[in-house]
This record gives C-alpha cells, sequence and structure tokens, in this order.
C-alpha cells in the first residue's frame, strides 16, 4: 500500500500528505431550512483524519437546483455561518476541505422546488430519478444567471473558510445536461455542436476562477467531477469528456476527478474495451494535472490497484462511512481487519446522521446492512 501512502501535490502550492481522498456523499441530513445541520458536522468530523482531503456532499447553487431531500444550500448569504462550521470540523484535523457545487437540472426534485420550476437545456425528461417532469428550457438570460449563481457560491465557499470547491459536472446534473447530446437540442450557442454543448460548462469554471482570483489565493483548489459517458445510445461518450478536460487543464483546474461504478475495471462504453477508464483518461491527462478516481474502492488492494492503473488521488467513500480507521488500517496492511458492513448498533458511534441511516436501509443493501 506504499504508494497510497505517498506524499503528493495538486499544485505548486498545495502538498499533501497521502493521496486518499472521502469521495463526496449525500447525507440527506441539513436542516429543515437547508443549513448545515449538528448530525452533518459529527458525521464530517469523524472522519476528518488519516486523509488528504473531504469533499462534501453537494450544495445547490440556485434555489431551485436541489437535487435530494435535505441537502445543504449555498445559495444565499444566510447559509455562510453554518458552512463555515462545517469547513472548521473538516480542517481541525488537518484535511483540506473542499465543498462541493451543483445544479441538479432536469433531476432537481418537483416535490421541492414545484415542477415548473425544474430546468434544463431542452425539454427532456430524464430517467435517472422517479416521478421526473419536463424541464423548462433555460433562456440565455437564465443560463447566465446560473453561471453567476456557481460564482457566488465560490465566493460563499471562500468567506466560510473551505480550502477549494469542487465543480459537479456527473451524474446527469445540469452541467452533464449541457454535454450531453441526449439532453441537449438547442440550435444557439448553448448547444448543437460539440464546442456549443462544451460551452456551458467552461464559463462555469471560468466564472468560478473569476471569482477564487478575487477572494482567495492561489493555493485555492478548483476541482470538476465527471461522469466519463452516459448508457443512451446518443449519450456523452469519453472522447468528448476528453475534450473538456483539455480545455479545462488549459484554464488552470487543479484536478479532475472522474466518477465510475467499478474503478478497477469499468471500461468506456463506444470503444473496444482493452483499456480501462481510468487508463484511458490517465493517457489523455497525462500528468498534466492529478486524476482522482471514486468507485467500488473498497480496500487498499482497490485503491493501489486504482493508482496503478494511472490514477493520482483515490476518493473512497463506503469505507469510510462504515470504518472510522478505514485509512490507519489499510496504511497497516490490515486489509481483513476493515468494516465494510453496518448495522443499527453502529449508527451512533458512526456519527451516521438520520437522513443517511434513512437512505442506507432504502438502498438496497448497498452497505452490507446486518440485521
Amino acid at each position: 500500500m506504499k504508494k497510497t501512502f505517498e506524499t503528493t501535490s495538486l499544485n505548486d502550492n498545495l502538498a499533501l500528505p497521502n493521496r486518499l481522498v472521502m469521495a463526496p456523499t449525500t447525507t440527506w441530513s441539513s436542516n429543515e431550512d437547508q443549513t448545515v445541520a449538528d448530525q452533518e458536522l459529527a458525521y464530517y468530523q469523524a472522519r476528518a483524519h488519516d486523509i488528504s482531503m473531504l469533499i462534501t456532499g453537494c450544495a445547490h447553487v440556485s434555489e431551485n437546483g436541489v437535487g435530494f431531500t435535505n441537502e445543504i444550500g449555498i445559495y444565499d448569504d444566510r447559509f455562510i455561518p453554518g458552512l463555515t462550521k462545517e469547513a472548521n470540523v473538516i480542517k481541525q484535523g488537518g484535511v483540506k476541505a473542499i465543498m462541493q457545487l451543483n445544479h441538479a437540472g432536469n433531476k432537481a426534485l418537483p416535490e421541492l422546488i414545484g415542477a415548473e420550476n425544474i430546468v434544463g437545456p431542452s425539454p427532456v425528461i430524464t430517467d435517472m430519478i422517479p416521478n421526473a417532469v419536463k424541464p423548462h428550457e433555460l433562456t440565455d438570460k437564465e443560463i447566465q444567471e446560473i453561471i453567476h449563481d456557481f460564482g457566488e457560491a465560490t465566493r460563499r465557499a471562500i468567506q466560510a473558510g473551505f480550502d477549494g470547491v469542487e465543480i459537479h459536472g456527473a451524474h446527469g446534473f445540469l452541467i452533464q445536461n449541457f454535454l450531453s447530446p441526449h439532453f441537449n437540442h438547442r440550435t444557439d450557442e448553448w448547444g448543437g455542436s460539440e464546442e456549443n454543448r462544451l460551452r456551458f460548462a467552461i464559463e462555469v469554471f471560468k466564472e468560478v476562477q473569476r471569482v477564487a482570483k478575487e477572494y482567495a489565493d492561489d493555493s485555492f483548489i478548483i476541482g470538476w467531477r465527471i461522469s466519463p459517458d452516459e448508457h443512451y445510445q446518443d449519450g456523452l461518450r469519453i472522447g468528448e469528456i476528453n475534450h473538456l478536460i483539455d480545455q479545462l487543464i488549459q484554464l488552470g483546474v487543479t484536478y479532475v476527478h472522474a466518477s465510475l461504478t467499478k474503478a478497477t475495471e469499468v471500461t468506456p462504453r463506444g470503444t473496444d474495451g482493452t483499456m480501462t477508464t481510468v487508463e484511458t483518461l490517465a493517457k489523455n491527462i497525462d500528468h498534466r494535472v492529478p486524476l482522482m478516481v471514486a468507485g467500488t474502492i473498497q480496500d487498499g488492494h482497490d485503491a493501489q490497484k486504482v493508482l496503478d492503473l494511472g490514477a493520482d488521488l483515490v476518493a473512497v467513500a463506503h469505507g469510510l462511512v462504515t470504518d472510522l480507521d478505514w485509512a490507519k488500517k489499510v496504511k497497516a496492511g490490515n486489509n481483513d481487519q476493515l468494516h465494510l458492513s453496518i448495522s443499527q448498533d453502529d449508527i451512533e458511534a458512526l456519527k451516521i446522521p438520520d437522513g443517511l441511516w434513512t437512505t442506507i436501509q432504502n438502498s438496497g443493501n448497498w452497505f452490507n446492512i446486518v440485521k
């Protein structure tokens, strides 16, 4: 496991003690007014040790961009006090605190914001959530407002004390809606050609970067999360994602974060399958920026394999949810001692928020629930 615990760096201004990151995990645990709740603070504090960075679950940058019940907001200054507490509890453990920024797009929940407020690049219904509704096609003015919202959210994250932000361009949310030929049927400057479909993502990045340069120093982190492809026949493919990555690198992105299913095995759609997705992304990035990878990384062997495939950073979710000493055990080579299951008796010790536990119980046993 030596490579996993090597020191590394994100940029010229930021060294990391190891290559482990806590992947963003939704907790369904905000207060009813979308402010940060005490249970979420306890959850992150319990895990902010022995890793290099912790990425929060997503916060919505616009009032109509909420994709989960009890998701924290970052679209108004009233959220800054709670966000400050969250940054502080993460950083107390010597871990870099990264706030993930998102707009849910056509995956926003109509029961929370009203069906008439669901938006997308085109009026195409998603199949990724139950009871989805046809989104309103965004006007140019509305697009510019959301771009501005990402910038304002970045300002709030900086004022709250976060070390960086991760822009959520994955999982079929709004940014990926614009990238995808399946969801984006526009014929203006925001759709049609690949160049136009990439435009929204690029303008979001530029706005986030502009705000970061105004309010933060050069060590501020701007990461970008991707899903490399889509399952639709006319969906996004890895070639288009690589073109986006190339542009983001030229603009100065700090890292690229690939969210995969089984990171050690999955291959890109539309290819001959001789190279894994990690290898394909790593070949294109070619060490220009760090590549972070998430996707069913259960133990130290998985982490090492992902690094051997070409990743620079390993993002772990499940293991850090069910075992607070995951990193220590992996470093010691005690993979056989990892706790990868969970039961009602574990909840208090693991500081699992009520909303997260409810979701785990309804998740089809993703977390190996022990009765």
